[in-house]
């Protein structure tokens, strides 16, 4: 009776496998117990490498920095397939630690970037089942045509081109279909794994990563959600007439499908397609750095995924303007009142290079007493720099490759500040990150423009903040002077700028030079006029 049942057993797992192996709308990806299989080996294989490599090697020498180099590569290319693997959430927490390129291991980031190009994709039949489960009708009775190819795949959902019966051309945003039932496991998944890793390795403290997947993805899964902060950022920043958001038509939109206005151009960071169509690289970068400080220091409400896919630029064939095209909507950080306040206030201080209002402000944002490596983290620039002042100098090949070094080096630290500043303050390093990776792309990174800009935002955001808790209308008139003072200056400073910069401004600085040569050559009036000399020539120079 025994044997005769084992051979049921074994007969009906037999053809089961066989079902499953034929059946292409079955994945064994999917299944529970392959997906958290493959996640505890890849972590146990991670572990142990790390554990055993650099075991008999003298902690700092030459030797333990090339082994840990290959340890962080090997176990990057490990992680990479798990993540390429086991899909969706995976692959957007991969696709978050690849955008921090200053704060995590450079052998990490390089090799976690490829997710953003390597997603999956829904095949025509689960497209199919999400569009008739969530709309009630099938492709063919919504649309009069539908590309089968979608024009991108991120890890959560896919969009495709297509037009609506009355002419229209949309853009259809589609959730892959198993994301939604897999991502609350897969956090918990997450979770568990780091949790057994920290015992391990005490300094490893990566919860903050699991929080933020806890509190973002069922937001970002919410595609009425994104819908809603399309609508809210088009409208809070209509005055910026270079800045396009797709129109969201509500009626064929739902939890898990999204039709948007069909827009197109070249990639932000395409260096090349701008030149090629005439669009002002320099022009774009600096929009592009208008919009991100009018979000973080004045709205508060952040675009907290601006990677190249979702910020597009095109040319405008009747005005001649370059536009930027803001996409991708699901991921948004909003700062309270205090936190955007202090950290207006540290940007300030970081431009003007007054260490003791750093020192400050970093405390106060729970940076404590790594408040330095926080200054060097928000920044991506050297110690030296930031005493020196930001916006003194560009950032050259030697200070950005010793930034990403010390990322490996100071890894147990930035862990540490990671998990003790306020969750808000995650994403706006991950956003600027992303942006510095777009900036240095386009050869335009830590122009003077960007910090001039970014003072502006700064000084109207505390004056706006400070404006609301005054009482007094003499105050409230003193707070707006000196707004408008500080305003001007930077106007003024800007004309400086631009004169140095232009042919007008090396005509009068020669003129002034020449002038110079004149007036020195009289002996009687040297010290006449020593004092006006100086300050010109350096105003010029």
């Amino acid at each position: 009776m025994a044997l005769r049942a084992l051979k049921f057993a074994s007969l009906t797992a037999a053809a089961s496998g066989i079902y499953l192996y034929g059946n292409k709308f079955l994945d064994p990806n999917d299944f529970g117990v392959v997906r958290v299989g493959r996640a505890i080996a890849t972590t146990a294989v991670i572990t142990y490498d790390y554990l055993t490599s650099l075991r008999s090697v003298p902690y700092g020498s030459e030797e333990y920095e090339f082994l840990k180099s290959q340890v962080h590569l090997r176990s990057a290319e490990r992680l990479r397939e798990l993540c390429c693997s086991n899909r969706g959430t995976f692959i957007k927490v991969g696709q978050h630690l690849g955008a921090l390129d200053y704060l995590l291991p450079e052998e990490y980031t390089r090799t976690l970037k490829v997710l953003h190009s390597q997603a999956p994709q829904s095949t025509r039949q689960e497209i199919e089942q999400v569009i008739r489960e969530d709309l009630g009708k099938e492709i063919k009775e919504l649309f009069m045509s539908f590309e089968d190819t979608p024009l991108g795949a991120a890890s959560l959902a896919q969009v495709h081109k297509a037009v609506l019966q009355d002419g229209r051309t949309v853009a259809v945003k589609i959730q892959h279909p198993k994301v939604q039932a897999q991502s609350s496991k897969d956090i918990l998944l997450m979770e568990v794994l780091l949790l057994v890793v920290k015992q391990i390795f005490p300094d490893f403290e990566f919860m903050w990563l699991v929080e933020e997947a806890k509190k973002n993805l069922p937001l970002e899964l919410d595609f009425l959600n994104e819908g809603r902060n399309a609508e809210k950022v088009a409208h809070m920043l209509k005055n910026f007439d270079f800045l396009k958001v797709p129109r969201i038509y509500w009626d064929l939109s739902t939890r898990r499908v999204l039709l948007m206005e069909f827009m197109e151009g070249g990639q932000v960071n395409d260096r090349a397609y701008m030149e090629r169509n005439g669009i002002n690289v320099n022009e774009i970068s600096r929009n592009l750095g208008k919009l991100y400080s009018e979000m973080i220091f004045v709205n508060g409400f952040v675009h907290c995924d601006p990677h190249p896919g979702n910020v597009l630029v095109k040319k405008c064939p009747a005005s001649g303007k370059a536009h930027i095209i803001l996409l991708d909507h699901g991921l948004y950080q909003v700062l309270s009142e205090s936190f955007r306040m202090d950290y207006c206030r540290l940007w300030q201080a970081l431009i003007k290079a007054d260490m003791k209002r750093v020192q400050k402000y970093s405390r106060r944002l729970g940076a404590g007493d790594l408040y330095p490596l926080f200054a060097c983290m928000l920044t991506a620039r050297s110690w030296e720099s930031v005493n020196r002042g930001i916006d003194q100098s560009p950032v050259s090949a030697s200070e950005d490759m010793e930034i990403r070094s010390n990322a490996a080096t100071y890894l147990p630290q930035i862990t540490q500040l990671l998990n003790n500043v306020p969750r808000q303050m995650l994403l706006l390093l991950k956003t600027n990150d992303l942006l510095r990776g777009i900036e240095s792309a386009l050869h335009t990174r830590a122009s003077a423009s960007s910090f001039l800009n970014m003072s502006r935002c700064c000084i109207r955001a505390v004056s706006t903040y400070q404006r609301s808790k005054s009482h007094s209308l003499y105050r409230r008139a003193q707070i707006s002077f000196t707004e408008a003072l500080s305003l001007w200056q930077i106007n003024l400073y800007e004309l400086f700028l631009w004169l140095k910069g232009s042919q007008l401004g090396n005509w009068v600085t020669a003129l002034l030079r020449r002038m110079h040569h004149l007036i020195i050559s009289f002996p009687c009036g040297t010290e006449r006029l020593s004092w006006y000399q100086s300050p010109t020539v350096l105003w010029f120079r």
